[in-house]
């Protein structure tokens, strides 16, 4: 492990909320040991499963959230398996866990108790509603989360006679692991100076709340509600539609047009390339543009006037070429010419991606024991100085249990333990 944080050690007792928090800290480096019971974590029983075969070690879920992690297996609900949790979190520099509220006092494993004998030991929980106040016995799913916590209203159609989307892929529990994991390594650079520890208290209804870009501040400030609106920001006022179907049949984003003088320019040798610029009806107006000794402003275009016909022709002639090109066509060259547009991809289209590729999103993983390698989706963020990698795949059922007992000088208790049920 050589990555920026390869100095840490973090205990995780997670399944699906906050897994992802524990898989973002190991392909950075940190040593994750993931504490599961001997009968596994209940994600290792969801689907799809690797050639349909259900296991626990064949979970393409399981797969994905636990990548460069260690794996072993403890019974926290029997008394040897708890002070063996004990002696693991002694080694720590964190632990992170989304167990409900209150199981770890229960167990005797909740901060107060850890943090008696290691006050350096930074706790992160993660729960639906935080650890106190009215709501904190609620239980809570990815789906509600984002519904109460206000990102689903905001992901959806113009139609607004269909109801509000949710974004697929857990978005709900990964936009609480992000929190969590940015307010642990604050945390430990703050131990890092006073040597002191923490406990740290990740609601993630909360963290959807604030993370609603302008939907929630538009409400608290303003008291206007934002409207979901087809492939862009939602808003209170409605903006102009963006998404097209390209000269193949395929969406494309056009974006926000440009209002630049030279952009402007670049959109007329565009269409002259492709040979539409005669067929475009509008193009006076782009020369108009393009000659102008100023960028037209969001002012000028509200105001309305010449201006404001002017950007109206250059989104139009972004339209316009779209529906004479390939969608990949138009996405390469809006992309080559300084314009921020896109193309709408499936997972299959994205991965494929030569420019994906070349920046390494696409990520061999060896599986020794299937004798394969499979592709994985790569770095969520690139940080030159601190580079990111899969070290290993998920941890088979019970992997490292052995080899971590040895490390917390239990290893001669491993029989004893395996006899009565604490490990697998």
């Amino acid at each position: 492990m050589t990555g920026a944080l390869n100095d840490l050690r973090v205990i995780e007792l997670c399944t699906e909320a906050g897994a992802w928090a524990g898989k973002l800290l190991a392909d950075m480096g940190a040593d994750v040991i993931k504490v599961e019971p001997p009968t596994g974590s209940i994600t290792r029983t969801y689907a799809p499963f690797y050639k349909d075969v259900p296991n626990p070690d064949r979970s393409l879920f399981y797969w994905h959230y636990n990548t460069s992690k260690r794996g072993i297996t403890l019974d926290l609900t029997q008394a040897a398996g708890r002070e063996a949790f004990r002696k693991l979190a002694a080694t720590a520099d964190v632990v992170i866990e989304d167990q409900p509220v209150g199981r770890m006092a229960t167990w005797g494993l909740d901060y107060p108790d850890l943090s008696k004998d290691h006050p350096e030991l930074i706790m992160t929980s993660i729960t639906p509603f935080g650890r106190s106040g009215p709501r904190s016995s609620e239980q809570a799913t990815d789906l509600t989360l984002l519904a109460g916590g206000g990102p689903a209203w905001s992901c959806g159609y113009d139609d607004h006679s269909l109801p509000p989307v949710r974004g697929g892929g857990n978005q709900g529990y990964q936009t609480g692991c992000h929190w969590a994991v940015v307010t642990t390594l604050v945390a430990v650079m703050h131990r890092d100076f006073t040597g002191e520890g923490q406990h740290l208290d990740v609601n993630m209804h909360a963290a959807q709340n604030v993370t609603t870009e302008a939907a929630s501040y538009s409400w608290l400030v303003a008291r206007d509600t934002v409207q979901r609106q087809t492939g862009r920001h939602a808003s209170a006022i409605p903006s102009q539609p963006v998404q097209v179907l390209a000269g193949d049949g395929r969406y494309v984003t056009t974006g926000f047009a440009p209002r630049r003088p030279r952009q402007i320019r670049v959109l007329i040798d565009w269409l002259d390339e492709i040979n539409l610029k005669e067929q475009f009806e509008s193009w006076p107006l782009l020369e108009a543009g393009a000659n102008l000794d100023h960028d037209i402003t969001m002012q000028t275009i509200q105001e309305g006037g010449e201006e404001a016909m002017i950007f109206g022709a250059v989104r139009d002639s972004l339209v316009f070429i779209a529906e004479h090109v390939t969608a990949y066509e138009f996405f390469i060259g809006t992309q080559s010419r300084d314009m921020q547009c896109g193309i709408i991809y499936t997972p299959e289209d994205m991965i494929e991606d030569k420019h994906f590729i070349e920046r390494g999103f696409p990520t061999p993983v060896e599986h020794p024991e299937l004798g394969e390698t499979f592709t994985y989706p790569g770095a969520p963020y690139r940080m030159p100085a601190s580079p990111w990698q899969i070290y290993r795949r998920a941890p088979l059922l019970g992997e490292h249990t052995s080899e971590v007992l040895a490390e917390i000088g239990l290893a001669d208790q491993e029989s004893s333990l395996r006899t009565a049920g604490v490990i697998a």
